[in-house]
């Protein structure tokens, strides 16, 4: 359904846009008073504050209390977020897991609080969908004009229905058993307030845009409601980047009949600038404070800790030192977020003709011609495979995502594109860069010996590198493929071929990058001498423990011994060899976890690698007897790093 979206809104941006220039949305945003712009923000904020009633609600339905500003600020932050990066199921919800874990509350009550909240946007909007289909069902896009009036009006009143029965249900049903798990079920009261808010926020923000537009014969409130409502709904489904062209692309089909492209354009872009961008950035300086803040928590405890200070053991709510979730997980959700939504504005770029503007820039293009377009059209569909590669943390996929973020700086810089558009590959490229230690794993294509499927792999995108490189830009249709593809007069290997070639070689990118597999030594009597021969191996490995098998770090110069306990895979002590070949041997020992279905723990570690289990999700406990035959004397404590619910247990197995 998303790629439908997204096929059926490049179609309709392109046949609105084709002859829309820059200089055409300058003039209707010189148009617009300072009184409306103002207008525009107080409903931004009056929008976001009635959001954060989200989350203040699904606290209190979970049993918990919490100040009414901790809940805003994760609603605002986890919100902004999934506006901004698509895929909310993913990018708000590692918010918030982020930020109740961190203020105390347990995986499963996040999660009922990320389930209440999207309950509560679907209550909503089925409120008013279902309004807008009783009174004017004339007035929704594209179905009003073509199916029955009685039709629409019988879907309104089902929608209704819909929230009425989930409102009554509250007065019957208190909890509800999903297997081991009871959830208890919102009461009638709860359920009224939930529809309260969603309706008063859905409503807002629709008045962002509203206030935007000009006045327009038949485009009232209500109407524009169920226009702003469908279109939003379909970005949604879409799970693109902001909603990125779905969304305006639906906005304009809607809005054609009432008013010229270039004002329902400038209206969408001010509302993207008041809605998405500056929320973007207030939450990102409001998150990253946050973030230094628990740095500075974390690194003033682990120190009294290392001074002897009194220490608790896994009985306690909060271990000796605190560890918090790192920022690995979000940084790479963020990246990969972020690269998908630079990758989609460079295919769309060609949308709008580039100014011919008399300075460097507008020259330079010429000199570039169609040919400039062509190559950023071709860098965009890169990125969103290279967004692949970066969700699964491969090194590969973050060297190449750089130098291409680089270069599509470079070419939009001299194509002569307004400031914005440079800027946007280049702060991502500056937002990634840092976060090197993120990207550990090899590609397949480079740490395994060539198979026959990489080989063909590799043939099939030299392939359909040749057939880009030779059918080239069409001056007639425009510098993009995909405006050759779908829009060129003539037919043959100019079009077609070269769909079917962006398509291959994005699969095939894909295929290249996958991270390779994990080696494992086993554990006989080659793999123990091996062993034995590395710094910092423990003696009781092979004697007291009798390893499964022997994670190989990345250069081969780490190993760590791993036994298989029930559900889980543990590490035995601290890897053994070079120190940086030591992290990724723990970050590999995450991965096979997670291939084998069980839950990475790491039993007797030392100090030197807590901010790596830190980087797992992990928590360090304290290992609170002393040397035995099953524990290795050391001078420095020994901690077992696991998660808070797993620890009692895996105290007992591995004493066992």
């Amino acid at each position: 359904m998303g790629l439908l979206l997204m096929i059926a809104a490049i179609i309709v941006v392109q046949r609105e846009m084709r002859n829309l220039h820059w200089l055409d949305i300058r003039r209707a945003l010189a148009g617009i008073p300072h009184t409306t712009l103002w207008a525009g923000a107080g409903m931004t904020v009056l929008s976001y504050t009635v959001l954060s009633f989200y989350d203040w609600l699904a606290v209190r339905q979970i049993g918990r209390t919490m100040p009414f500003r901790r809940t805003a600020f994760a609603a605002f932050c986890s919100y902004v977020l999934s506006h901004n990066l698509g895929f909310s199921a993913i990018s708000g919800a590692a918010v918030r897991f982020r930020l109740y874990g961190n203020w105390g509350l347990r995986p499963l009550e996040v999660a009922q609080i990320i389930a209440f909240c999207s309950a509560t946007y679907l209550l909503g909007a089925a409120v008013l969908i279902g309004g807008v289909l009783l009174w004017e069902p004339e007035m929704v896009p594209v179905v009003g004009a073509r199916v029955p009036y009685l039709v629409l009006q019988a879907i309104g009143l089902l929608l209704w229905g819909g929230v009425g029965l989930y409102i009554l249900m509250g007065r019957r049903l208190n909890e509800v058993t999903l297997w081991r798990w009871t959830i208890t079920f919102p009461s009638s009261s709860m359920a009224v307030a939930q529809t309260v808010v969603s309706a008063a926020e859905v409503a807002a923000t629709a008045a962002i845009a509203y206030i935007f537009l000009p006045d327009a014969p038949g485009l009232g409130y209500g109407v524009f409601l169920a226009i702003y409502i469908a279109s939003y709904t379909a970005g949604l489904v879409a799970s693109v980047p902001g909603g990125l062209g779905v969304f305006d692309g639906a906005m304009m089909l809607a809005l054609g009949s009432y008013m010229p492209a270039p004002r329902i354009i400038t209206a969408i872009l001010i509302f993207r600038l008041f809605y998405y961008i500056i929320p973007l950035f207030i939450a990102g300086v409001m998150f990253a404070g946050h973030e230094l803040f628990l740095r500075g928590d974390a690194v003033l405890l682990s120190r009294k800790a290392a001074q002897g200070a009194p220490v608790r053991g896994p009985r306690t709510t909060r271990p000796s030192i605190v560890i918090r979730e790192s920022e690995a997980d979000f940084s790479v959700a963020v990246a990969t977020g972020a690269v998908s939504l630079c990758g989609g504005v460079l295919i769309a770029l060609t949308i709008l003709d580039p100014e011919t503007w008399d300075n460097a820039a507008g020259r330079l293009h010429g000199l570039f011609g169609m040919a400039g377009d062509y190559l950023l059209s071709l860098i965009g569909v890169a990125l969103i495979g290279l967004a692949i590669g970066l969700s699964q943390r491969v090194t590969l996929a973050w060297k190449v995502t750089l130098g291409l973020l680089v270069t599509a700086a470079g070419l939009t810089l001299l194509r002569g594109s307004p400031i914005i558009i440079p800027a946007l590959p280049a702060l991502v490229a500056i937002l990634i860069a840092p976060f090197r230690s993120s990207y550990y794993r090899h590609a397949r294509v480079l740490s395994e010996p060539l198979s026959f499927p990489t080989i063909m792999s590799l043939l099939l995108l030299i392939a359909c590198v040749v057939v880009l490189a030779c059918a080239g830009p069409d001056d007639e249709m425009g510098g993009s493929w995909w405006e050759i593809m779908l829009f060129a007069s003539s037919s043959g290997v100019g079009r077609w071929t070269m769909g079917l070639a962006v398509m291959l070689g994005l699969l095939m990118i894909m295929r290249l990058i996958r991270p390779g597999r994990i080696a494992i030594v086993p554990w006989d009597a080659e793999g123990e001498a091996r062993y034995r021969m590395l710094d910092h191996a423990i003696d009781a490995v092979g004697k007291a423990w009798v390893p499964a098998g022997l994670i190989v770090g990345a250069r081969g110069q780490a190993l760590l011994p791993f036994v298989r306990r029930g559900t889980f895979l543990i590490g035995l002590g601290d890897p053994a060899g070079n120190a940086q070949d030591c992290v990724s041997a723990i970050w590999w020992l995450r991965d096979l976890a997670v291939q084998e279905g069980r839950q990475a723990a790491f039993w007797c570690v030392g100090s030197m690698f807590l901010s790596v289990y830190n980087g797992l999700g992990l928590t360090a406990w304290p290992v609170t007897t002393g040397p035995s035959e099953t524990e290795p004397e050391a001078d420095e404590s020994l901690y077992l790093c696991a998660r808070p619910e797993d620890a009692r247990l895996l105290q007992s197995l591995m004493r066992g």
